[in-house]
């Protein structure tokens, strides 16, 4: 079974997510490995390739689906053996199934359960024959090592869709169980009866402490920023090396990109130096070469916190820009940090996500709510 583990590359600096599972390898021996699987329809597996072509490579055996007693194996260099009494359910045609699935549900498109439970929807509003069948050919449709899943509830697992999908006196596809009695099946309508209740209810409540997401598009900060102020900055406004005075600590400072870079330093002839930097940039390159503040690491966030108040309390008008934001996810690239940087997945956005707190002290206070 693919699991919920999360992964991504990136392409042309768009992030794609993905999922991995593990599989064997044949080639000569058997090895074990990891297989990515991504929102785009590509597939790596010592190479990336589309989903016909990773199908080719299942039915032709090299990822293998069949562990043949005797057969030496080995797993990412920490271990070798050869294979004994093994049991194994995977078929060629259940992985590609199952990748077909995953790569639908990375798109958060309906998977085979999804369809299924659709199927089964329109069969409980109109129960004819024709949408019986319906429901029974997509719950086929979905691969047997994730039937027992497609309901969610681990007490009934799938019990309720096969009978129901098989209908009174009818067989379900497991060939051990009985014939479905009239009693079984109406058990099976009262099951989705009650979910479909539950369901509403569930759907009907309002969060108790709201949206888990924000409405607001996401909003980029690219690294492009002027050195003099402009009469419409828009989000540039957001940028730290914004020209936008800022007095911390008894000194002014020509934007939070100075303050930063002249508070990191040890000597005072360094911080007179970049807080006197005719640009940003250039206060970050007179920083570059000097000594860093023991444990800067460490107190960097605090800083940066304490420079962004300082800035929107000090700049009404670029609070107002920022407060436009609502509750978007504000993502700032910054290509010389991958601490502050978002940088197309590759760093922590901390300059962003330091914004959304500043942003929602500023929503509080203005909502009247006692704060700092």
């Amino acid at each position: 079974m693919i699991g919920r583990r999360v992964t991504y590359r990136t392409v042309d600096g768009v992030r794609i997510p993905g999922t991995w599972r593990h599989v064997f390898i044949r080639n000569g021996r058997y090895f074990l490995t990891d297989l990515l699987i991504y929102a785009d329809g590509l597939v790596d597996c010592w190479g990336l390739v589309t989903v016909e072509e990773f199908e080719e490579k299942v039915r032709s055996g090299w990822v293998a689906t069949t562990l043949p007693d005797g057969a030496g194996a080995s797993a990412h260099g920490m271990a070798r053996w050869r294979f004994s009494e093994t049991r194994n359910r995977l078929t060629p045609e259940l992985l590609v199934a199952e990748v077909r699935d995953t790569i639908d549900r990375l798109n958060r498109r309906p998977d085979s359960i999804g369809r299924c439970l659709a199927a089964v929807s329109v069969f409980l509003a109109d129960r004819t024959e024709e949408n019986r069948a319906a429901a029974r050919t997509a719950f086929l449709a979905i691969p047997a090592s994730r039937r027992r899943q497609a309901l969610g509830d681990m007490d009934s697992k799938d019990w309720p869709l096969r009978t129901l999908v098989a209908g009174p006196g009818g067989r379900t596809y497991l060939p051990q169980d009985p014939p479905v009695s009239q009693e079984s099946y109406d058990r099976a309508l009262a099951y989705f009866e009650d979910r479909a209740r539950l369901r509403a209810e569930h759907h009907a409540r309002t969060p108790t402490d709201g949206l888990a997401t924000p409405h607001t598009p996401t909003v980029r900060l690219f690294p492009l920023c002027p050195d003099e102020p402009v009469a419409d900055p828009g989000h540039l406004a957001l940028r730290d090396d914004y020209p936008a005075p800022v007095a911390f600590g008894g000194v002014l400072y020509p934007s939070v990109t100075h303050a930063y870079w002249a508070l990191s330093v040890t000597r005072p002839e360094a911080h007179d130096a970049i807080a006197n930097a005719d640009t940003a940039a250039a206060a970050r390159g007179l920083a570059a070469s000097a000594a860093r503040r023991e444990g800067w690491d460490r107190l960097r966030t605090a800083v940066m916190t304490g420079l962004l108040r300082a800035k929107y309390d000090q700049h009404p008008r670029l609070a107002e820009i920022l407060l436009a934001t609502d509750d978007a996810v504000l993502v700032y690239d910054d290509l010389d940090s991958a601490f502050w940087g978002e940088n197309a997945g590759s760093g922590r956005n901390w300059s962003g996500r330091l914004l959304e707190l500043v942003r929602s002290e500023l929503h509080a206070r203005r909502a009247g709510f006692p704060g700092r």
